[in-house]
């Protein structure tokens, strides 16, 4: 197994009714892709699919890869939390899944890596390279106990 240290959320910034395989084939087609973008997703109904194994790389944020384990949900176009209860309820299940497998990774969502353009220890908005997952995962980990 490889080491993982940080476990990611993300959101497809798309419509909720946007498929697994559209997803799957604009990975492949528009971005050439080999590799999925993310471990898990999420459909609207609560549904899981597993796109890649947790020993494989997926490419959810670049630099950051061989080290993260990413779980998305479809849904939150144009920056807006739009989750479904079945996507909640089902998110947490899988970050606790995911925190099982490794233990001391850290959560964050996928714009809590974009780079801190001013440098002063905090990512703002101004500084977000994308939205994803569009709301706070920080104050979510705390809403779930998690």
């Amino acid at each position: 197994m490889r080491k993982v240290n940080r476990i990611v959320i993300h959101c497809t910034g798309a419509k909720q009714s946007q498929t697994v395989e559209s997803i799957k084939v604009f990975w492949k087609s528009s971005l050439g892709w080999n590799n999925p973008g993310y471990h898990r997703i999420i459909s609207s109904d609560g549904t899981v699919t597993e796109l890649a194994a947790p020993e494989q790389i997926a490419n959810g944020v670049a630099g950051y890869n061989a080290n993260s384990y990413h779980i998305s949900w479809i849904g939150g176009q144009n920056g807006i939390d739009n989750r479904t209860i079945e996507q909640k309820c089902v998110l947490r299940q899988e970050v606790l899944r995911a925190k099982e497998m490794f233990p001391t990774a850290i959560i964050v969502g996928h714009r809590d890596l974009s780079p801190d353009l001013n440098g002063d220890g905090v990512i703002s908005p101004n500084e977000w390279t994308k939205e994803c997952p569009s709301f706070e995962v920080k104050e979510w980990l705390k809403q779930q106990n998690i």
